[in-house]
């Protein structure tokens, strides 16, 4: 792509994701500025994964024109590509402990780091660029990568975290089962396929309660962001970085040259693939004895740096 065109799409891009992240940092000062109390976010981010964003998950997905997205193709693009870092992080751990000098708890950490995506950003920049179509596309990329990052997350701090904790699988799978998210994939697929579409009087009251779930799950976003901390582990932060921002959504663009995947379907593979990692991975590791002042560290810096790469990374893979 020749630069001047470049440098066009990257303004267009911009434009249209920049707005998502200036939400998230409003949420980084209302926290800080304690306007909402320290109860309110836990509310919030509860009340966003739990209700407000399966609604609008199923309301997109029933109403969608899905047979033009290439579905099967677009979900093998995203998990080819995660499947291949994941790999590629197990071959290397030794030599990533030597050069970081990472323990298991922070390998775990940053594994995690380089394969889970924030799910509200990836919606909310989708439906940005790419209208319905994306929004729609989006959707389905969350139930395809949703399952596997969980289930390669909880298996590396498994082996690899400090508190020698290890979770039984079938525990493990009733809770990827029970995920409100992929149930309301599951649901909002259904729906379409069996032509149903949303129901009458419960269709508009799923679609008005799905329209919160941006706004107010990127303001959680912002809200659980924690900058302290950031120049212990310089390194790993940018190889992080890295790993997650760049090479990711690279490895996802080469699967669907591959998969001769192209258009809306594409560019949201990519995208999702290039999110910043999901606020959610702090707990995971504070749970499974990963490290988690790495992984806050590595929240906020992706977080930060994916207003500069996303727009890049899609102007010239997507």
């Amino acid at each position: 792509m020749p630069w001047p065109g470049a440098a066009a799409e990257v303004g267009t891009l911009l434009a249209a994701i920049l707005p998502v992240f200036l939400l998230i940092f409003l949420g980084t000062a209302l926290k800080r500025s304690g306007f909402l109390g320290e109860a309110f976010w836990e509310a919030a981010e509860r009340l966003t994964y739990f209700v407000l964003l399966p609604c609008l998950l199923v309301a997109t997905l029933a109403a969608a024109p899905l047979a033009g997205l290439r579905l099967w193709s677009l979900m093998a693009a995203l998990v080819a590509a995660l499947l291949v870092m994941a790999a590629l992080l197990a071959a290397l751990r030794p030599r990533l402990d030597a050069w970081l000098g990472l323990d298991g708890a922070g390998f775990g950490s940053l594994f995690q780091s380089a394969l889970r995506s924030n799910t509200y950003i990836g919606l909310a920049a989708a439906g940005g660029l790419h209208g319905e179509a994306g929004l729609a596309a989006a959707a389905v990329a969350v139930g395809a990568i949703v399952p596997l990052v969980n289930l390669l997350s909880v298996a590396a701090l498994a082996r690899h975290g400090g508190n020698g904790e290890r979770p039984d699988p079938s525990a493990v799978a009733g809770s990827i089962l029970r995920n409100p998210l992929i149930l309301a994939c599951l649901l909002g697929i259904l729906l379409n396929a069996g032509g149903l579409g949303l129901p009458p009087l419960l269709g508009p009251m799923l679609e008005i309660l799905g329209r919160g779930a941006l706004p107010l799950g990127l303001l959680a976003v912002g809200a659980g962001l924690a900058f302290g901390g950031l120049r212990v582990h310089g390194r790993s932060l940018a190889l992080a970085g890295g790993l997650k921002l760049l090479l990711l959504p690279a490895l996802t663009a080469l699967a669907c040259w591959a998969l001769g995947l192209s258009g809306t379907a594409a560019a949201v593979a990519i995208l999702f693939n290039g999110l910043p990692t999901a606020t959610s991975s702090y707990i995971l590791a504070r749970r499974m004895g990963g490290d988690a002042e790495l992984m806050a560290g590595i929240i906020a810096v992706q977080t930060a740096a994916a207003m500069v790469t996303l727009p890049l990374v899609l102007a010239l893979l997507a």
